[in-house]
């Protein structure tokens, strides 16, 4: 029976370690048992490295060794068992909730928040540790450490600033902006490293520094995207054309190339190629702009009426000037100025407190601008229209803002009824527009900025209409 030489032994030695087989017992099984099944195949006539690629064709996918340990430590290892199955149940459970947690979201239905919250919770504190000690205890490779600490790291943060960013926590930035640093900076190109090893994948190496450039752009590109910094569209962009028109045909000409048959691994890259990230990042994309483009037109158009009747309103009055009856009129448009300042001044908190982080208002001279007729709010310049914290804080019933305009508002209201020009009309508008900013949706508490800034920009063209009334029946009395 052939023989192998101690060369023939070393290369198989060394094959297998490079499985990281770290069982120890396991790993003398293995090597002695694929030398006996080559020395088998050598007897056919065979020289070693035919038989030794058929000794590996026969034993399926180059990930077979490792299934092997995996499947051996499960069974006599106690420990290992019991962290493989925490962080098989935490993975489908935290999946499972951000699931339905994204269907409740859209839907609008209860119980959103807390299985948003419950689902991240799982999986950065049970899923995320328990997959760390799993692959320790499968490699004990101290050379992929880093690998292994930088992607827990960057998995920990990245899911942790998600659940902080959708649930408007404090702090979402810093810890998105750590997921990035770790993903960017440290876990790609680690992970491109140790790729970039393998001498068995020597032909692939071109492709998995171009798709490494790829994927860098694209998540450079959402992190921006998240913090609303200029040039996040044209990063993402850059990113997937890389990896689906280069990076991605490129790997599939190599892999079906040295494959002879189509592995699962790769139909589960084609697929989440294809259905999962394109899809996404264009949702990503486009998504919010259709929204604003449907706001932006309204809004504008409230902007144009209000110009348009502060301007009758302020001729009217510079008409009657030298009459009797201005000092009545003029009083009049004092009282109604007063009060759109005061709406228009609510309108700049929110939106210097969507520009800014939590408790840091920002100056926002990008979004606020002052004309003659005061403030003007540049609608289509807002980083996150639909945030809906300033909503809460300054127009939700209860709110200290919300009472105080209300206060306003009926004192405006107390001033109109107490003029001699009204006859005993009814002028409770004003309320009644007040009344229109959040119970227009009855029940809901997360509206977004747009549509609270939009609510009050009716009320104020509401007043401007209450004035140019009260002037017109000044005038007639």
């Amino acid at each position: 029976m052939p023989e192998l030489t101690l060369e023939n032994i070393d290369q198989i030695s060394r094959d297998i370690r490079r499985q990281e087989i770290s069982f120890s017992h396991l790993l003398d099984d293995l090597i002695d048992h694929v030398c006996c099944d080559v020395e088998y195949e050598m007897k056919s006539g065979l020289g070693f490295t035919e038989a030794y690629q058929r000794v590996r064709q026969k034993m399926g996918s180059r990930r077979r060794l490792k299934e092997i340990q995996e499947e051996t430590l499960y069974a006599v290892d106690t420990k290992y068992r019991q962290m493989k199955n925490t962080m098989k149940i935490s993975g489908i459970a935290g999946t499972l909730l951000l699931g339905l947690a994204a269907l409740f979201k859209i839907q609008h239905w209860p119980l959103a928040g807390t299985m948003i919250t419950l689902g991240a919770f799982t999986l950065a504190f049970v899923f995320m540790p328990s997959t760390l000690g799993v692959l320790w205890k499968e490699t004990h490779s101290r050379k992929r450490v880093f690998l292994f600490i930088s992607a827990f790291l960057a998995g920990f943060f990245f899911i942790s600033g998600t659940l902080f960013k959708v649930q408007h926590w404090p702090g979402s930035g810093l810890i998105i902006t750590l997921a990035a640093l770790f993903g960017i900076l440290f876990f790609i190109p680690a992970l491109l490293v140790d790729k970039l090893k393998d001498t068995e994948t020597k032909s692939k190496r071109p492709v998995y520094i171009i798709g490494a450039i790829g994927v860098i752009c694209y998540l450079v590109g959402m992190f921006f995207k998240i913090m609303h910094w200029p040039l996040a569209g044209i990063l993402m962009v850059t990113g997937l054309i890389v990896l689906c028109v280069v990076a991605f045909p490129w790997f599939t000409w190599i892999t079906w190339k040295d494959d002879t048959s189509v592995s699962a691994h790769f139909i589960y890259i084609v697929i989440g190629m294809f259905v999962i990230i394109l899809p996404g990042a264009l949702v990503s994309l486009n998504l919010q702009h259709s929204y604003e483009d449907g706001f932006f037109p309204h809004l504008e158009r409230q902007q144009m009426i209000y110009n348009v009747k502060s301007d009758q309103n302020n001729q009217i009055l510079v008409s009657y000037q030298d009459s009797l009856i201005y000092p009545q009129m003029e009083k009049i448009h004092s009282r109604t100025a007063h009060l759109l300042a005061y709406i228009s001044d609510i309108q700049v908190k929110m939106v210097q407190d969507a520009e800014g982080e939590p408790g840091n208002p920002s100056i926002a001279k990008d979004q606020i601008s002052e004309t003659e007729k005061g403030i003007k709010i540049l609608y289509t310049r807002l980083s996150d229209p639909f945030t809906k914290e300033p909503v809460k804080n300054y127009l939700l019933s209860g709110s200290e803002s919300r009472q105080n305009l209300e206060s306003e508002i009926l004192s405006y209201s107390d001033f109109i009824s107490e003029l001699q020009v009204v006859d005993n009309k009814d002028y409770s508008w004003p309320i009644e527009a007040s009344g229109s900013l959040t119970e227009l949706l009855p029940g809901k508490t997360n509206i977004s900025l747009i549509s609270g800034l939009h609510s009050l920009e009716l009320l104020k063209n509401t007043l401007l209409v209450i004035e140019s009334e009260l002037l017109d029946i000044a005038i007639s009395n």
